[in-house]
């Protein structure tokens, strides 16, 4: 039985509270691929008429200041502050200098307390007073002193501070919507592949993995999570070739399983509101696949049309499709794949792992678990010949080998081939352009045994 959403029992965590309407107060954080989310904050708040200060000690310290706005019915943004020299023992001590501070220094023999008063002449490396008429270095030598000052100094804060000054037309209590984005806050895909090759099947969990390393934590939040690499300004330059990563060929069917669509990226809710505690990593499951039809794949890949001295072992992998005739309807969020394999005794064994990209829904997958023991490939260039100024003339074989109980068919992919005109002039077996420079061939191979493909090929222009 195939089961695909998001589960909502499965957090992993601190508790959760019930939803609330869009135009109550709450926190909303939509988290993106990219070290970035959109935080959306909405409070009720008791504004005074006229031009005021509003301070938000809540947010994240990793915040990006030139993206505040703050929304309020009948209110106008004059200014806005980001405060983020915050308040420790060695901050205090530097806004302290040219300052009179107490110093307190206890006996520690018989208890007896020595009060001064003294001037912070220095605090760098150390800390340089001016008590009487002798200049001391505040030492750290074991005997119980402390440092009272006065007051706190109005620049330092105890937690990062957002302040807006806004001018309100009006006095009264109403619904203020504060936006802005941060860094600090992550989440990716990771998936487990129990991998059953005599059956030809494949249960696949899925688990949307939260990091937040934003300086404050996100209570009771609507948390959504954003599928697709979005522009940034300073992304840098990206290719315009972005293969994805473990396909062999991309879907067309349209999404099915957990996620819509917004734009041209998916989006995807939790089920619950729920805590994402600075420093923590929260995992949630969002996908849970049974009986997904798979096979094993043996495929050795050439990329030049050259001899080898030595026999090369083939790639293995597992092969299979996120379709709804698969088994699988959904489109899959980029992250790691890790695939298990059950021995003798029946226990699950790690047999790999792979990366896939945002995966459309309807692709075929091929995902590399490592290089097969007893399957092997050695290609010999027979013969190169040049039959004209732009066209080229080779002849290949392929001697491979299996030392396995069991037959096996090696899929040969050879690149190379550097013209626009390819054609076969002969071959063993039949064989398929991968792409504009790839050929393929099925090629089986019988148990304890050994099969030789051979094939001459013309390129050129």
């Amino acid at each position: 039985m195939r089961r695909v959403g998001l589960l909502a029992g499965a957090l992993v965590g601190l508790g959760a509270v019930p939803g609330h309407a869009a135009d109550q107060p709450g926190l909303e954080v939509t988290i993106y691929n990219a070290d970035l989310a959109l935080v959306q904050d909405a409070r009720q708040l008791d504004i005074a008429k006229g031009r005021q200060r509003l301070e938000f000690k809540d947010v994240s310290s990793a915040i990006r200041p030139e993206t505040v706005t703050l929304a309020a019915d009948g209110v106008d943004i004059v200014e806005q502050n980001f405060d983020y020299d915050l308040l420790t023992p060695t901050k205090l001590m530097e806004k302290a200098v040219g300052q009179q501070v107490t110093i307190v220094r206890t006996n520690p023999g018989n208890g007896a307390q020595v009060t001064e008063t003294a001037t912070v002449l220095a605090a760098n490396e150390g800390v340089v007073l001016k008590i009487g008429d002798r200049i001391e270095v505040l030492r750290d030598d074991g005997v119980p002193t402390r440092v009272i000052f006065d007051k706190v100094p109005a620049n330092l804060r105890a937690q990062p501070t957002l302040s807006v000054t806004v001018d309100s037309d009006r006095a009264g209590s109403r619904l203020a919507k504060l936006s802005y984005l941060t860094t600090g806050l992550s989440w990716k895909a990771d998936y487990v592949a129990l991998f059953d090759e005599p059956g030809a099947k494949l249960d696949l969990q899925g688990w949307i993995t939260l990091n937040n390393t934003s300086g404050t934590s996100f209570v009771a939040a609507d948390t959504k999570l954003v599928a697709g690499d979005v522009q940034l300004a300073n992304g840098g330059y990206r290719p315009p070739y972005n293969p994805i990563a473990g396909v062999r060929s991309a879907g067309s069917e349209t999404n099915t399983g957990p996620g819509r669509a917004l734009g041209d990226f998916y989006i995807y809710s939790l089920p619950e509101r729920t805590t994402i505690a600075q420093n923590q990593t929260k995992q949630v499951s969002f996908l849970d696949a049974q009986g997904v039809t798979a096979h094993k794949v043996y495929q050795w890949n050439g990329d030049e049309l050259i001899s080898a001295t030595e026999p090369a072992h083939v790639a293995v992998g597992v092969d299979f499709a996120n379709s709804t005739g698969g088994g699988l309807g959904a489109g899959l969020p980029a992250g790691t794949v890790r695939i298990y394999e059950r021995d003798e005794t029946g226990a699950p064994k790690f047999v790999g792992e792979a990366p896939i990209g945002h995966t459309p829904q309807g692709s075929e997958l091929l995902l590399k678990m490592g290089e097969a023991f007893d399957v092997t490939v050695q290609p010999t260039l027979t013969a190169d010949e040049k039959i004209s100024s732009t066209r080229s003339r080779y002849s290949m074989s392929y001697l491979i080998r299996n030392a396995r109980p069991d037959a096996v068919t090696v899929e040969i992919r050879q690149g190379g081939y550097w013209g626009r005109d390819t054609k076969v002039d002969s071959s063993s077996l039949p064989a398929r352009k991968i792409d504009a420079y790839t050929l393929g061939w099925s090629v089986p191979v019988p148990a304890n045994g050994q099969t030789v493909l051979t094939s001459v090929v013309e390129t050129g222009w």
